[in-house]
């Protein structure tokens, strides 16, 4: 006999667990399926990995990059395969509390792999057997899984995801970058302080393509004194294995060269897992892409299933997937819903580049003229005194209204300072509103009171800038 439920969530990575949850805590009967672990890719193979491993070889790489301040780290060492270990038990932490809290919100949880057949059916393929599910509603977060080229196919050994690269028992050598995006950089710098020797391959006329340049240059810099080799406007043709590793070419604007490695980290984005999940069977409309097409409700063209997450389309982020999911079971359970607004972008490079709301171009691109305020951190008391002083705060507001439309920082813990402009932006806040509140001395967040003063020229700590 079929098993029933009002909802059916498919995917627990961010989008889908938090989603169940979410719809438990609404009062509806929920089965969460997920074919591999809960937390899904951010959790187990991206986001918590690879933050904990960027922190482990920051933790090995500052103190010898600390002598100017008088320290001696001669004799420092590394156990990876211990770092792993420690990386494992941090994930497993949170499988395990992501698993208590949907006990915890009466959620149901099934291991398998699910496959719509109708528009109110799905079969569950398990360990053990089928199931077949019942439901009223359903909620897709499949979420979506890297991207191949031509000549550069996963294998897991030469040609590695970022799943292999974060459980790679000891660091190569030499490691070949193929995408300057987010995940190369970030992999390709904590690989960096460990000793390997990076290359960087980017199609594109710069790495972090659709960063704005001035915040993508601190980074470059940082890349440089990492030894870290960019080649932009190149694009990887193919490899062959030789006595000695791996030889990758390369065509780039001078021609064709070589690029030596022991792995190829390949981070060219990622594509949609919408592929036999039976969306056809359901009716459920895609996109030419094999993105879930969804309203401002997170629903379907058939209007008791919704979608949420990375498979209806980019930014492919983990905090916009909980939020859609948040939005999806508010709806599936009858409540009035509202956008998501403005999502932050976080990079982990060093310096770290976090963003939020809008740019001064498409400010003006919509009728409006910006205001802009940059602080840079070389003039923070606090930034200096932690020797970081690399970076800006940047605020961006609208002149009639003074209203801030945006806020962006490449430095030292930006991901931890976009919150306060995240909030700004959301509420609508001025440039007054932030002036006038008190942050404490010294510290990186008081940053915002001089980047959003010195949008009218009113910044203490600065020079206005000399007008020409």
């Amino acid at each position: 006999m079929a098993l029933s439920t009002d909802v059916l969530v498919i995917g627990a990575g961010p989008g889908g667990y938090v989603g169940a949850i979410k719809l438990g805590k609404l009062g509806k009967k929920t089965l969460l399926v997920e074919k591999d672990k809960l937390g899904g890719e951010c959790l187990n193979y991206g986001c918590i990995p690879s933050k904990a491993l960027i922190h482990a070889a920051d933790e090995y790489y500052h103190p010898k990059a600390a002598q100017s301040l008088g320290m001696n780290a001669s004799g420092l060492g590394i156990d990876w395969a211990k770092v792993q270990a420690w990386k494992n038990g941090v994930v497993g932490g949170f499988v395990r509390g992501i698993a208590s809290l949907e006990k915890g919100n009466k959620v149901d949880v099934l291991a398998g792999t699910a496959r719509l057949t109708g528009p109110n059916s799905a079969v569950i393929a398990k360990a053990d057997g089928e199931e077949t599910i019942e439901f009223a509603h359903a909620l897709i977060s499949t979420g979506t899984r890297p991207a191949e080229i031509p000549g550069f196919s996963f294998d897991g050994e030469s040609v590695l995801s970022s799943k292999e690269a974060l459980e790679l028992s000891e660091a190569p050598n030499r490691l070949a970058v193929i995408g300057g995006g987010v995940i190369g950089l970030e992999i390709g710098t904590f690989f960096a302080k460990l000793g390997t020797k990076v290359t960087v391959i980017e199609f594109m006329d710069q790495v972090l393509p659709g960063v704005p340049s001035d915040m993508v240059s601190p980074v470059l810099r940082s890349l440089q004194k990492l030894g870290i080799e960019v080649l932009t406007k190149s694009q990887a043709l193919g490899y062959e294995k030789t006595g000695s590793g791996l030889s990758v070419r390369v065509k780039t604007a001078e021609g064709e060269k070589t690029v030596e490695a022991d792995k190829i980290l390949l981070s060219v984005g990622r594509v949609p897992i919408t592929k036999d999940l039976g969306l056809d069977a359901a009716g459920v409309e895609t996109d030419p892409k094999g993105h879930i097409k969804v309203n401002a409700r997170y629903q379907t063209n058939v209007p008791h299933i919704y979608a949420a997450g990375d498979v209806v389309g980019a930014p492919y982020l983990a905090h916009k997937a909980s939020q859609e999911a948040v939005v999806a079971a508010q709806a599936i359970a009858g409540f009035q819903t509202h956008g998501i607004g403005a999502v932050p972008w976080t990079i982990f490079t060093d310096p770290e580049i976090a963003f939020v709301g809008e740019t001064e171009e498409q400010i003006r691109a919509r009728g409006r003229e910006p205001i802009v305020g940059r602080f840079p951190f070389a003039a923070s008391g606090r930034a200096q005194a932690v020797g970081k002083p690399e970076g800006f705060y940047k605020v961006v507001a609208d002149k009639e209204t003074r209203e801030v439309l945006g806020v962006a920082i490449v430095g030292a813990s930006a991901s931890d300072l976009i919150g306060e402009g995240c909030l700004a932006v959301k509420l609508k806040a001025t440039i007054e509103d932030i002036a006038e509140a008190i942050h404490p001395h010294p510290t990186l967040c008081e940053s915002i009171v001089d980047a959003a003063e010195a949008c009218v020229g009113q910044a203490v700590h600065i020079l206005p800038p000399v007008k020409r």
